[in-house]
């Protein structure tokens, strides 16, 4: 399934790899120096975000004739997602790819992200971010230095712990849950009636094996992915947040380039988006698919209206406060 979906990308992209490749060699008025990036991904090599990684820097290298070569360092070879994105200010790392939860660190408006129940599914989510909404966050990301390439799919988040099984907020009392560091998750899960750890993404297993976080919230993939099934098996799928992954450059790296080779590379990576969510979506079945067989307690929730109100406060507080945000966010639910 993942090879036929690249395949059918491959494809498409060579078709365009004649004109877009000899019209960057041909502008700038002059031969271009070839450069060489890093691009750093926290997942392991066959994750979706992964395999977009390396259709990118490969497809990047193709159509550029080698003059810009990408090499993809996963399973956070240089760093958990906030190092590197320090990283990228400082100019060690070219190109990142990172939840936008994290980037609400060094983008104080990109927390609006993290505002929960603000998208009402799948389809409203993808047309803010393919609309003027999502290109609005993405020209925000020159506060950091950065560029902002293209968005990857990351679901829906949801719960999950060991113990009891949460069917509803009152049985996240007393329990401790990992969330993002610098996001608003760690307020959500406070309004839900847990209590919120902020924890880099690498040590969760080990937390909840030892006992001191009792779970962690995330999308399928990820859940799967880290094996924290192993120590954590009941799953809730409350989908509190809507929250996309980012792929971004420097800014001082992409001044390297020539106006028609930066042009070049926007158009891979918004390319790379499409392998993405298509790879994400087989992903999510075969997740779902592990979890069931490994006998995972999967708690359907036919209304998810108590954890809405539980949180309706405090999304209300944010929309006032990211209300431009907010007001894309309803635009895009009409396109639907």
């Amino acid at each position: 399934m993942r090879s036929a979906a690249l395949r059918r990308m491959t494809t498409v992209a060579l078709a365009a790899t004649l004109g877009l490749g000899l019209a960057a060699c041909g502008g700038g008025g002059g031969a271009q120096e070839s450069v060489s990036w890093r691009l750093a991904e926290t997942h392991p090599g066959d994750y979706p975000t992964t395999q977009a990684d390396k259709w990118f820097a490969e497809e990047l290298s193709k159509r550029s004739d080698g003059r810009i070569t990408v090499e993809v360092y996963p399973d956070a070879q240089l760093g958990e997602e906030r190092d590197v994105l320090e990283q990228m200010q400082l100019g060690s790392v070219e190109l990142n790819r990172t939840n936008a939860n994290l980037v609400g660190e060094f983008v104080p408006s990109w927390k609006a992200y993290g505002i929960p129940y603000a998208f009402e599914g799948e389809e409203h989510f993808w047309n803010f971010l393919q609309g003027e909404g999502g290109q609005a966050k993405l020209d925000e990301l020159s506060e950091m230095g950065a560029v902002g390439l293209a968005y990857y799919d990351s679901g829906a988040r949801s719960l999950y712990t060991n113990g009891k099984p949460i069917e509803k907020p009152d049985d996240l009392a007393g329990r401790n849950i990992r969330v993002q560091p610098g996001s608003i998750t760690a307020e959500v899960v406070e309004e839900f009636g847990g209590s919120a750890t902020t924890m880099d993404f690498g040590e969760v297993y080990s937390g909840i094996e030892t006992g001191v976080i009792d779970g962690a919230e995330n999308n399928l993939p990820s859940y799967v992915s880290t094996r924290h099934y192993e120590v954590a098996d009941n799953l809730t799928l409350n989908e509190h947040q809507r929250v996309p992954e980012v792929l971004m450059i420097s800014q001082s790296a992409m001044d390297q380039l020539s106006e028609q080779d930066q042009q070049l590379v926007r158009e891979v990576a918004k390319e790379s988006t499409e392998v993405q969510r298509e790879l994400w979506q087989e992903e999510v079945a075969e997740s779902r698919k592990t979890l069931e067989d490994a006998g995972v307690t999967i708690t359907e929730l036919d209304d998810k209206k108590p954890f809405e109100d539980a949180v309706a406060g405090l999304k209300e507080r944010y929309a006032g406060q990211y209300g431009e945000f907010m007001d894309a966010v309803e635009a895009a639910k009409k396109q639907q």
